[in-house]
């Protein structure tokens, strides 16, 4: 027993520096992604940081400035309240979804005939293009032809002017926004629901506890983590939309509609100042990480304060 033992080891010490020797096996699947991410993602940004060192138009060779690009941003009136565009837009873009669709993800978790059905057509919107969808609400905000105005004026509310009116643009872009993407949330929050165990509910009937309160203490801490998930997605999605904007008002009336998506784009595609635009896209994407951690953050500390509750 033990010869073949012995036997057995110094078979393995010489079989192992032949698979030392031997390449890895996974690299000719890993490379073409490597070279995929470098040619993709990595050198254009890289690109993008080099052209905001330089001034360049098209048509025009480039010049080192430096940091003249970014210094230019605080003093242009334009790209700051581009910034406070987006931001507001961003704001209401995920709250009213979210608590829309944890409204409509409460309701259809409820069992009741046809749920099926309506659950489809609820998230039908999400399923549609932006730009038909753009089109479709661009008719219906119209102010003498829409049906908007319309049904305002059967309920007695005078009509508005919607997307053609700086005090209500954004809010109206925020209406298609909501309109769109709530289903989204609702999925989300109905996959943390249905997931939810059963019997803190059962104690809390037996305690007398309402439906409301079951709702307050029971269902929204347990689906907080849902909520912090869709709230990220949708911030993302919201900060860098352009195509429904775009689509509809085009930045105005005026620029009172203009993120610095729709700004950048001008800059870059409209008076073709490559340099600038470079600069205004990396403040961008930096905005975008910011935003990106400061969910994290708010989400971790969510989850150490509930484990903090349960001990």
């Amino acid at each position: 027993m033990s010869t073949i033992v012995e036997q057995a080891g110094a078979a393995a010490e010489a079989a192992a520096p032949e698979r030392a020797l031997r390449p890895p096996s996974y690299w000719p699947f890993v490379v073409p992604a490597l070279v995929t991410v470098l040619a993709v993602i990595i050198f254009p940004w890289l690109f993008t940081i080099w052209m905001s060192f330089q001034e360049w138009k098209v048509g025009s060779p480039t010049t080192f400035v430096g940091l003249s690009n970014y210094f230019r941003l605080p003093a242009d009136p334009r790209f700051v309240e581009s910034v406070g565009h987006t931001l507001s837009y961003t704001a209401l873009s995920v709250l009213l979804p979210l608590v829309l669709g944890t409204f409509a993800a409460v309701v259809f978790h409820a069992r009741f005939p046809g749920r099926g059905l309506l659950r489809a057509l609820f998230i039908m919107p999400m399923m549609a293009t932006p730009v038909a969808i753009a089109l479709v609400w661009t008719m219906m905000f119209h102010p003498q032809l829409g049906i908007l105005n319309y049904l305002l004026s059967l309920v007695g509310l005078p009509p508005q002017l919607w997307v053609f009116h700086p005090g209500t643009v954004i809010p109206s872009l925020v209406l298609v926004e909501t309109w769109q993407w709530t289903p989204l949330v609702m999925l989300i929050v109905l996959g943390g629901i249905a997931s939810l165990p059963t019997e803190p509910y059962e104690s809390a009937q037996i305690d007398g506890a309402s439906t409301w309160q079951m709702f307050r203490y029971i269902t929204l801490p347990l689906i907080m983590p849902f909520l912090f998930i869709a709230a990220m997605i949708r911030a993302i999605d919201a900060i860098k939309s352009f195509d429904i904007i775009f689509a509809i008002t085009q930045g105005g009336p005026g620029s009172a509609s203009e993120t610095i998506n729709l700004y950048l784009y001008s800059v870059a595609f409209v008076y073709y100042d490559l340099g600038y635009a470079s600069a205004i896209a990396v403040v961008f994407f930096a905005l975008i990480v910011a935003l990106t951690a400061l969910l994290l953050v708010l989400r971790r500390r969510a989850q150490w304060n509930a484990l903090g509750n349960d001990t």
